[in-house]
């Protein structure tokens, strides 16, 4: 994806992931411009995939979800078939937010979990993640507090025309 984004795309990002939930004429407003133009750049952001997709945030604590485990995981072997069958099997599991495979680490992968307490972590973690074949190793690190809990990217870094 190498698409142009000018100085009028930027702000309607920029609006989008304070509040996904903006009408067209609400973000149209903020940055300067009239509803229909605005209306068919967003929908141009969606069909080229630089909006991924729009969703609701909830607060974890308010659905009891009071913890968050961010689990490092290790595997036996390095191989792609390896790699596509745990990442199928996690990708079933609705406590995983968020799966990366990662180097620089003892650990193959990271996983980010909510559950409601430990005792549900601990039912998780011995009848779903380490039944995975090939999982030979669970490191895992409970979060204390979300010091910055953000799904916006810093767009300062998008390409705009003539930043070839």
């Amino acid at each position: 994806m190498d698409q142009k984004l000018d100085t009028f795309d930027l702000k309607i990002l920029a609006e989008l992931q304070k509040n996904g939930g903006l009408s067209n004429q609400d973000v149209a407003e903020r940055v300067g411009l009239s509803a229909s133009p605005c209306s068919r750049r967003i929908h141009q952001l969606e069909r080229t995939g630089v909006i991924r997709e729009r969703v609701v945030r909830l607060e974890p604590r308010a659905i009891g979800l009071d913890l968050t485990v961010l689990i490092h995981i290790r595997m036996d072997r390095h191989t792609p078939e390896r790699f596509a069958q745990f990442e199928s099997a996690v990708r079933g599991y609705p406590e995983v937010q968020e799966c990366y495979l990662i180097t620089g680490q003892e650990a193959d992968y990271q996983l980010k979990i909510s559950v409601p307490n430990m005792d549900e972590y601990q039912r998780f973690l011995l009848t779903k993640i380490t039944r995975i074949e090939g999982v030979i190793g669970v490191h895992s690190s409970f979060v204390l507090r979300k010091a910055i809990d953000t799904t916006a990217l810093p767009l300062g870094y998008a390409r705009s025309p003539g930043a070839d």
